[in-house]
């Protein structure tokens, strides 16, 4: 009788919950673990108490518990160079090398490669200090992006209205350095639908997963501050098998060639966030790793083993004649978040409902930041549950969800209610 396939999935959020969740669904017999995980992964997989970015805890982790694969979710460790570490001591992860990572660690990187790759992107100035930033602000155009260079947790971004704005924009890089020593990158503002495309790649082939939208701002009516994603929904309307595969040759597949041929090839997920202007798609941003909280109404679609993509994204060429297949139905994700966020976020707070919305047919519930305090479930974290629900249509979809999701609470809970009423509304048009 053959052993289970042992796998250690990196990271504690929803995300995480959501490939722990896919995993488990793959046919054949597999072994689950995660590190750190959170009180609703541990229902799913033996957890570890490691963090998400101690790389050498992970590694020391996996060769211990001699697990046959690593999935890594989170982007942090994914760029201090975890699946590098990995492999150096003989175990296999899925993910890209630190180098193909600084295509979601670097912003300025990132549009290197696209100028170079001739992917469609916004145009952009690199500002490099606080003085050549407030010399720059009043020849640029508004609305205008300004990014951090590095990681930011998905938060840092920030949309300017107006030169004031910018120049208040410039402080919170430069002078109260809220993310850290990081260059800018000022970008024009791009006007369109946002769509969420993730792809597996093995270096050589891209086989794009089914398209996602999601909700970056805190408020209903895409108002208030961005956080790191309030909803999402797939698929999206107007984005057939078609659309998907012109988008991934417009956009992933040369930035995989152009990688290959650098002598960094890229294995793992890239995820391309799109805005679909007039002039046809145009990046917004790469990431190296699923993307949080698109792959939690993605995954739970996806037909095809999701072990198996992971194995073969591993081997040069593996997935050549590879097709993601998926489940025809809708799936609506809403993200419950804590008191204060995304500015803060409230610990402790005891969680209720949970058995009562877990139970319902084709609603599944992840947990993002959470933990168990003796018998309780409590908040530990600004986003702390996403609720998502399958439906023969978006409606029924985000019917179940938002029926789901009102029957859990906690002290402070935010949540949107305009998730996927854009899809609902497409799909009554004549």
């Amino acid at each position: 009788m053959m052993s289970p396939v042992r796998i250690l999935v990196v990271g504690g959020g929803g995300r995480e919950h959501a490939i722990v969740r896919a995993l488990a669904r793959t046919s054949g017999d597999v072994e689950l673990l995660c590190t750190p995980g959170n009180a609703g992964i541990a229902a799913d997989a033996r957890c570890l108490e490691v963090g998400a970015e101690d790389v050498r805890g992970i590694v020391a982790a996996a060769v211990a518990e001699r697990v046959d694969l690593v999935v890594v979710g989170p982007e942090a460790p994914l760029v201090a160079g975890v699946v590098d570490e990995l492999e150096a001591s003989g175990v296999a992860a899925f993910g890209p090398r630190a180098e193909a990572a600084r295509i979601e660690g670097s912003k300025i990187h990132a549009k290197e490669l696209m100028g170079a790759a001739g992917v469609p992107t916004a145009s952009h100035t690199v500002l490099r200090s606080h003085d050549e930033a407030r010399e720059h602000l009043s020849c640029a155009s508004y609305p205008a992006v300004l990014k951090a260079d590095g990681l930011a947790a998905g938060k840092g971004v920030i949309i300017a209205a107006s030169e004031a704005e910018a120049r208040e924009a410039v402080d919170v890089f430069f002078v109260e350095r809220r993310f850290g020593t990081t260059e800018v990158v000022l970008e024009e503002h791009l006007e369109g639908e946002e769509l969420s495309l993730l792809a597996i790649c093995d270096g050589e082939n891209v086989v794009p997963l089914a398209p996602a939208q999601d909700y970056k701002r805190i408020f209903d009516g895409d108002q208030g501050p961005n956080t790191g994603g309030m909803g999402s929904y797939s698929p999206v309307p107007g984005f057939d098998a078609g659309r998907v595969e012109e988008i991934t040759d417009s956009v992933h597949r040369p930035v995989v060639e152009l990688m290959r041929r650098r002598g960094t090839p890229y294995a793992g997920v890239l995820y391309a966030g799109l805005m679909i202007t007039d002039a046809g798609p145009k990046v917004l941003e790469f990431n190296c790793r699923f993307g949080d909280p698109e792959t939690q109404a993605v995954l739970p679609r996806l037909s095809t083993s999701l072990l198996d993509l992971c194995r073969a994204a591993r081997e040069p060429g593996g997935l050549a004649g590879t097709r993601a297949e998926f489940d025809g139905r809708w799936a609506v994700t809403v993200v419950l978040a804590s008191a204060g966020y995304p500015l803060s976020s409230s610990k402790g707070d005891v969680i209720h409902g949970l058995e009562a919305a877990s139970p319902l047919p084709g609603v599944e519930v992840l947990h993002a930041g959470t933990a168990r305090r003796g018998a309780e479930i409590v908040t530990a974290g600004g986003r702390v549950l996403n609720v998502t629900a399958l439906g023969e249509s978006p409606g029924e979809a985000r019917d179940r969800v938002y029926e789901a999701a009102n029957m859990i609470s906690f002290e402070g809970m935010q949540l949107r209610t305009d998730i996927a009423e854009r899809a609902v509304a497409q799909a009554a048009a004549p």
